[in-house]
């Protein structure tokens, strides 16, 4: 699904950065763990894609996560190192993801196995308030995911290809929060594909 390939990526690659987490999901402050379920809820039913389990460091960032599938098999886990998120898979190599800033905003974040291998190789724009103004991505599908807000809330993402054509656009709601302003309960909802998916989050502060 086109959603899920994103939101995987997002995840994945956002746990390596050396930005905040928080920050640049717009989350409260004193996260100090949580559970995220995505659900696909297309064409009339509802279906647990992934369940994932985050442990944050006290500066908002991700200690270490473990994303397993509908059935509990295990996808990926990943831990913060010193100076790079070892990703680890159950069949293939694992991933180390490194975190290079540059000018204006920005970091380049690259994945590499053991070998020297690269994986993946995004660079991330951020706003002057933390949160992600876009993704280019390097080394896969050459997109642009541009994110667009509204009320200090994620409205929609953009996706266009190396022509700036667009590929495909997620609108994105909010249906609930908790006291603390985090989005408890978020839909995505593709305008190209008919794909809809719903995520959970159910944190625990400090």
């Amino acid at each position: 699904m086109r959603i899920l390939c994103f939101s995987i990526l997002f995840l994945a690659i956002t746990s390596c950065s050396t930005k905040k987490y928080t920050k640049a999901n717009l989350l409260p402050k004193g996260i100090k763990s949580a559970t995220e379920e995505v659900y696909d809820v297309s064409n009339g039913q509802r279906k647990l894609l992934q369940k994932k389990e985050m442990v944050f460091t006290k500066n908002g960032r991700i200690k270490s996560s473990k994303t397993v599938d509908s059935g509990g098999k295990l996808l990926k886990t990943t831990e913060k190192k010193l100076w790079f998120t070892v990703e680890r898979y159950p069949d293939t190599d694992s991933y180390y993801c490194k975190t290079r800033w540059k000018p204006n905003q920005r970091e380049r974040i690259s994945c590499y196995t053991q070998k020297q291998y690269k994986q993946n190789e995004s660079i991330y724009h951020y706003n002057k308030n933390g949160s992600i103004d876009k993704i280019v991505d390097n080394f896969e599908d050459f997109h642009t995911r541009q994110f667009h807000y509204a009320n200090d809330e994620l409205s929609r993402i953009v996706i266009t290809g190396k022509d700036n054509q667009i590929v495909d656009e997620l609108l994105i709601k909010c249906l609930s929060k908790d006291e603390k302003g985090t989005c408890l309960k978020q839909t995505r909802t593709s305008t190209k594909a008919n794909e809809k998916e719903e995520i959970l989050i159910n944190p625990k502060y400090d």
